[in-house]
């Protein structure tokens, strides 16, 4: 009686018979499936739907809208840049920098007047910089003659007499050689960045993925450009810089999700109950507190050292590199989320494999919403026997093997 309670698994030295191997593969597909007979629960709260994942939020079946949204974005952010341009630095359309030490009297929009009635034009940009002592007065303007640099000098000089001193007037020419250069080894360095996103990914994913990965990429360079034409911020060589970061956490947020997806869809194939695209919005589903997440505590940091560049050191690099991260970490999210999943989805659904599994889905559903059986015409394919099983040396009958009682030599 003791031994009749043990363990159903075959002896020690038995033979494997081909019915116990078929029970075996079709309790691993089972198992290996068992994701399939998820369901989302719609009943709950929306926050505990956020948290938990539940896979509640429609985001893959709704991608048609969320390309229409897409596609609007990169239409604004395209139409934004060919019609209002961009807004260069000095740095990249060169001219002249007018440094002026802020003091009692000397203010911003006094010092744009003073330049502008010394040159007979108002310069094409003033701002403050720095804060306390080492606050001062930037005025750039297009490349100026000695002439024009001394007129400013003695305007500058005798409407803030005895303050300010003609020493204390800093003119500086500024070539636009060095942000060419910046340019050119940007655009080199993504173009490599982007090569060997695409090889990791094909590698350690597919090649749907990597397609999908790139898009996003894409995206995230037109609308950060848009945005930055269209509101009509300054690009530095910070900004050309914080470029480059910001597709490296898009990239990052993207593999996460991808990671998932790959982990949820492993086995779909092997069964009949959940599609690709359904596994999928599982997956965005179950990231999603994760990317919020990740967004709230990259973009804290964001906002506080634009704070401390802006209203207390007045650092112009610094805000340059923490906008350009800003407005990079949020459409980065988006990408991730709303375009790069049902991207791979829509790739996805391209292959007879997986368009002819989502038939059979739909039609078992369709069976059962008719009441007939579900089963029925809807068998997921099978593996070939082995080859202990189909053999010569395989045994003639069904009949199971009697346990031998020795022991197998180990190998």
């Amino acid at each position: 009686m003791t031994g009749s309670n043990r363990s159903t698994g075959a002896p020690t030295g038995s033979t494997t018979t081909g019915e116990e191997s078929g029970t075996a593969t079709a309790t691993a597909v089972t198992i290996a499936g068992s994701d399939a007979d998820f369901r989302a629960d719609t009943s709950r709260s929306f926050l505990s739907r956020l948290y938990t994942g539940t896979g509640a939020f429609e985001v893959i079946g709704k991608r048609r809208m969320w390309y229409l949204v897409t596609a609007l974005i990169l239409a604004v952010g395209i139409i934004s840049i060919g019609v209002r341009q961009f807004t260069f630095g000095i740095d990249f359309e060169g001219g002249t920098q007018i440094s002026i030490p802020v003091s009692q009297g000397i203010t911003s929009q006094s010092v744009e007047d003073i330049v502008g009635k010394a040159l007979g034009s108002a310069p094409d940009s003033v701002q403050t910089a720095g804060s306390g002592s080492s606050e001062t007065v930037q005025v750039r303007t297009d490349a100026l003659s000695a002439e024009q640099a001394r007129a400013v000098t003695v305007a500058l000089t005798d409407a803030y007499a005895p303050t300010l001193k003609a020493a204390d007037v800093s003119i500086s020419e500024v070539s636009s050689t060095w942000g060419r250069e910046i340019t050119e080894k940007m655009l080199l360095a993504l173009a490599v960045f982007l090569v060997i996103v695409f090889v990791y990914i094909a590698v350690r994913f597919d090649r749907e993925m990597s397609i999908a990965a790139l898009a996003t990429l894409f995206f995230d360079i037109i609308c950060t450009a848009g945005v930055y034409s269209l509101v009509g911020f300054e690009v530095t060589p910070a900004t050309v810089i914080g470029l480059l970061t910001i597709l490296g956490f898009s990239l990052y947020d993207t593999v996460v999700v991808f990671d998932k997806v790959s982990e949820n869809t492993r086995s779909v194939l092997q069964t009949t109950r959940r599609t690709y695209a359904e596994q999928a919005n599982l997956a965005v589903n179950q990231t999603l507190m994760r990317s919020i997440n990740t967004t709230i505590i990259s973009v804290l940091p964001i906002i506080a050292l634009m704070v401390i560049a802006v209203w207390l050191l007045g650092v112009g690099t610094l805000k340059d590199l923490a906008l350009i991260q800003l407005v990079g970490v949020v459409v980065g999210t988006y990408s991730s989320i709303f375009l790069a999943t049902p991207l791979l989805v829509t790739l996805k659904e391209r292959r007879r494999e997986i368009a002819r599994h989502t038939a059979r889905v739909l039609d078992r559903r369709a069976a059962i919403a008719a009441g007939q059986d579900p089963d029925v015409g809807n068998t997921p394919p099978r593996r070939r026997p082995s080859r202990a099983a189909t053999g010569r040396g395989a045994a003639e009958d069904d009949t199971p093997t009697a346990p031998s009682g020795k022991r197998r030599r180990a190998r």
